[in-house]
């Protein structure tokens, strides 16, 4: 017997770093909450890192680091907190990892 299948494969140029537009976007609602997700895949995770435009984030009152850093959760959301934000292990070389605008609306 013969046994055949097909598969449809699609291949994807790797994202542009200098691109602002491969960066997905993240629309918050004012005085919402956002949860952003650093999608970082070693385990066991290492010490995860989050900054907003190039600053290390501090936890405060409203910016709560949760799971070892794999999630940041912003309450009241405000317009002030709108920008460019990335993750990155502390263990791993280089300046960021993922990142995500927040644009915030309301």
């Amino acid at each position: 017997g013969e046994d055949s299948r097909s598969f449809h494969v699609s291949i994807q140029a790797p994202p542009s770093i200098a691109s602002t537009r491969e960066i997905p976007v993240i629309t918050a609602v004012a005085g919402g909450q956002l949860l952003l997700e650093c999608p970082e895949g070693a385990e066991p995770q290492p010490n995860i890192e989050w900054h907003r435009e190039g600053s290390l984030l501090q936890e405060d009152a409203r910016r709560q680091i949760l799971a070892q850093g794999r999630f940041l959760q912003l309450r009241a959301v405000a317009a002030a907190d709108g920008g460019e934000y990335s993750c990155r292990a502390t263990s791993a070389p280089g300046d960021t990892g993922p990142r995500v605008l927040v644009q915030v609306h309301g």
